[in-house]
């Protein structure tokens, strides 16, 4: 009591002589003088922690981050009265200093060490993600009062009576549950950077008490050897996106395999620029495609799904979606060779009928019939809100066909299909095809083939924007105005797309000398 009395006293001296002191228009708040007076003597600081109310943890902890004071924040990681220290959204606000983020991780290796738990111990998440809980600390250090259900502590039990029982031993006490902490990581080529260094050490000396949670992994080019060490060491179970952006052979990604399959909760994965050896056998190849797809079966809660520039997919396409075992929501397949037979499966699968999403972007369709397309279409039309058939060398015969189940998308609010050689007739058939489709509010179509000079793709601006002119008057005329087309179309000399809504927005290629 005397201990409590004399720090009551003393944050109330502070509190006074600070306000007698101030005489600028816009002081600091009282509550934030009072902090900073207290963390200039770190055992009072450190001794006031005990008995200090929850809601001054918050700014408190703000301003021992921002004035690095080590050994106050070691002290308040060990007695934060919250199931969640968002540490990473303060990271992101103020940038970190090396010391002060390991003091963080210090307070709770001390935490970890303590055989007995303190009496005041709440804490359950170290949030590291600089993207999470981001009001949390400007909710806390204002007025307004927290509903974060997640971040308040537990409401502790009411106590009851226990009677003897004679020649009753208590059992065995139960393991402490583990502290998680809760990253986001990218991993590319080079030494880790040193505070996540500093992590995994931690996490690998506190193993089982500490685990390292990931939802979100991003892999770009790093030896397989680097990848498995970092993987060891993270709950595999916790990751629910994953992009791998990397060059790989189709044997490196049968080692990855094993991983990808103890990923249980993933719900989105991203794989890009897979490609297959040419001093590799068939039935090797084929032995690193059944091993990756076979992880699809373990992948219960798989919702998105994206492939680019895939090597391996060509008639491969069914052995990927019979192993899916939940409907997707979105399925981007782009730059990849897909045979007829695979659009063929794609559209009869029943893991497309819920699809929000659809992508099919630089496959080339050229040559394929379109049926297959229009019953994809037409199976996902009560849900698909996205379409993507851009570069799909989509002819004007081909597109026609399509046209009735583009009509029946009810839900659609953005189609694009630049890259394709369409005329003008068929974009006005189009629009009488989906005016009447109350969501769609963004359509991106290629530059008309009446709109071009010549064979080599030098577009005439002055007839692009004539009939551009022309859809917008129809969209008027139809009660669709705000209804937004854009016409779109890669320069031949550079690449880059030539937009116009209503005035074109060039290339350099365009501009004058």
């Amino acid at each position: 009591m005397h201990t409590r009395f004399a720090v009551l006293v003393y944050l109330q001296d502070s509190f006074r002589s600070r306000f007698i002191r101030m005489s600028m228009p816009a002081p600091p708040r009282l509550l934030d003088l009072a902090g900073q007076s207290l963390l200039r003597d770190q055992a009072l600081a450190i001794a006031t922690l005990e008995m200090l109310p929850m809601e001054l943890f918050p700014p408190l902890f703000m301003a021992a981050f921002a004035g690095r004071h080590s050994e106050t924040l070691k002290a308040m990681v060990q007695a934060w009265p919250f199931a969640c220290l968002p540490l990473g959204a303060l990271m992101k606000e103020q940038q970190p200093h090396q010391a002060t983020f390991q003091a963080a991780l210090d307070g709770l290796d001390v935490l970890l060490s303590q055989e007995v738990r303190p009496r005041r111990w709440k804490l359950q998440v170290l949030d590291l993600r600089k993207n999470a809980h981001q009001d949390f600390w400007t909710v806390w250090s204002g007025t307004r009062a927290s509903i974060y259900s997640l971040l308040e502590p537990e409401v502790a039990p009411p106590m009851r009576k226990r009677r003897k029982v004679e020649g009753c031993k208590p059992g065995p006490k139960p393991p402490l549950a583990p502290v998680e902490v809760l990253i986001d990581l990218c991993l590319k080529e080079g030494t880790l950077d040193e505070s996540l260094a500093y992590l995994i050490q931690k996490v690998q000396q506190r193993k089982g008490l500490l685990h390292l949670c990931c939802k979100k992994l991003k892999i770009f080019a790093v030896s397989m050897q680097n990848i498995k060490k970092i993987l060891k060491i993270i709950q595999l179970d916790s990751i629910q996106d994953l992009e791998v952006n990397c060059t790989w052979k189709l044997s490196i990604l049968g080692k990855f395999a094993p991983h990808l399959g103890q990923m249980g909760n993933l719900r989105r994965l991203l794989l890009s620029h897979i490609h297959m050896s040419s001093h590799s056998t068939p039935a090797k190849e084929e032995q690193c495609v059944s091993q990756f797809t076979a992880q699809f079966l373990r992948l219960h809660h798989l919702e998105e799904l994206y492939l680019d520039s895939i090597s391996f997919l060509k008639d491969r396409l069914d052995q990927v979606l019979r192993c899916l075992k939940t409907p997707l929501e979105t399925l981007s397949i782009t730059n990849c060779l897909l045979s007829e037979s695979d659009l063929t499966h794609l559209s009869q699968h029943l893991n497309v009928s819920q699809l929000k999403d659809l992508g099919l972007s630089g496959v080339n369709l050229t040559n394929m019939s379109p049926g297959p397309l229009r019953v994809l279409i037409e199976r996902a039309s009560a849900t698909l809100q996205d379409l993507d058939l851009d570069e799909c060398g989509i002819m004007d015969s081909q597109f026609t066909v399509i046209l009735p189940a583009l009509g029946r998308c009810s839900q659609l609010t953005t189609f694009s299909f630049c890259g394709n050689p369409i005329s003008m007739a068929v974009l006005e058939n189009l629009l009488r095809h989906t005016i009447g489709l109350s969501k769609l509010s963004h359509v991106l179509y290629p530059a008309p083939l009446e709109s071009y000079e010549d064979v080599h793709g030098t577009l005439h601006l002055g007839r692009l924007a004539h009939l551009h002119a022309r859809l917008k008057q129809m969209l008027q005329e139809l009660g669709r105005p705000g209804m937004v087309w854009f016409s779109a179309n890669p320069c031949p000399h550079c690449g880059d797309r030539t937009f116009y809504d209503p005035e074109p927005i060039l290339c350099p290629c365009y501009m004058p000398a």
